[in-house]
């Protein structure tokens, strides 16, 4: 095990897509992130986009090299390799980690993180970069002068139609709904509040994703909030999330873009928001990056948090008991 070197120091893992944008960020933050990759192609794609160079051969190798260990490091490697990746690091030695979404392959893997997490005593946290969206920080704040969320309601259909087509590694989209309909689900509930009962109910099915393919139910939050949600794979539908309150109705239909409705009122208003940040940056990873690195993670939801929420997500998924 390396020797644990400045909070500043950052080692992130893999150099895809998610990861070059992730960089991005970083140099804004005047971090140059220490980059650990496999794949040649996506290295090529890394350094021609970044300026930066990718360590070759995966983590074994770079451990093996002996080099000071980061206290902090950024997991965005492909779906499939989240947790093998996020306990490599804990064992050696990383005490602060985000996480790609949701923080592991599948169930069993989010929960062998926490379990590994809590042993080593590692701070893990799972990147929902939504919650940080510009759109969401202002809708917060009107919502508490409004005296808080009375219901919700959120849509996460998925288009079956593109997701069919699209390349993955075995076993991947058969977890699409944890690893991508959960984006919209915990935004609604980290607006709305967390759940403490509900009723779900799921049907159909997916060549690709065959536990089902609709979904409806609703439930009650911890703060006495209610709410429902529907979604339907094989129908056309788009995410969405409406909160309301006393006073006002607040629509994310984009999630990045906030609407509201007055009371008294049918009409829609498009709401002016600062959000040049997710204009330059992937929305919402600006400020999820800077709130990790400087240990200000309040918003972020922990590996503990989504083990909580995990019971709720499969219930929804329609998982039998």
């Amino acid at each position: 095990m390396g020797n644990i070197v400045s909070t500043k120091s950052v080692l992130l893992v893999g150099c895809g897509p998610m990861a070059i944008e992730y960089t991005k960020v970083f140099k804004k933050l005047g971090i140059t992130p220490i980059v650990v990759g496999r794949g040649n192609s996506s290295a090529e794609r890394f350094a021609t986009e970044t300026g930066l160079q990718v360590a070759m051969g995966g983590l074994d190798k770079w451990f093996a090299s002996s080099a000071p260990v980061p206290e902090l490091a950024v997991v965005a490697v492909g779906e499939k390799w989240i947790g093998v990746t996020a306990r490599t690091l804990i064992d050696h030695g990383v005490k602060r980690l985000l996480l790609e979404k949701p923080g592991g392959h599948d169930a069993q893997d989010i929960c062998q993180v926490h379990e590994k997490s809590m042993a080593a005593g590692a701070a893990v946290y799972v990147g929902y970069n939504r919650r940080f969206y510009a759109s969401v920080s202002a809708a917060k704040q009107l919502i508490e002068e409004d005296g808080g969320v009375t219901s919700f309601n959120f849509e996460f259909t998925e288009w079956s139609h593109i997701i069919s087509s699209i390349e993955k590694e075995d076993g991947v989209k058969e977890q699409w709904f944890l690893s991508n309909s959960t984006h919209v689900i915990d935004l609604a509930f980290h607006l709305g509040g967390a759940p403490i009962e509900m009723s779900s109910y799921s049907s159909g099915g997916l060549g690709w994703h065959p536990i089902a393919s609709a979904y409806a139910g609703a439930g009650r939050t911890i703060s006495g909030a209610l709410f429902s949600y529907q979604a339907n794979w094989e129908s056309p539908g788009r995410w969405g999330v409406e909160v309301l309150t006393r006073k006002h109705r607040f629509i994310f239909k984009p999630l990045e873009k906030l609407q509201v409705q007055r009371i008294g009122s049918v009409a829609i208003e498009s709401l002016e928001i600062a959000d040049s940040l997710d204009n330059d940056f992937k929305p919402g990873l600006f400020k999820q990056v800077e709130s990790f690195v400087e240990g200000k993670a309040d918003i972020l939801p922990t590996i503990s948090d989504q083990i909580t929420m995990l019971e709720w997500y499969l219930k929804i998924r329609g998982d039998k008991k």
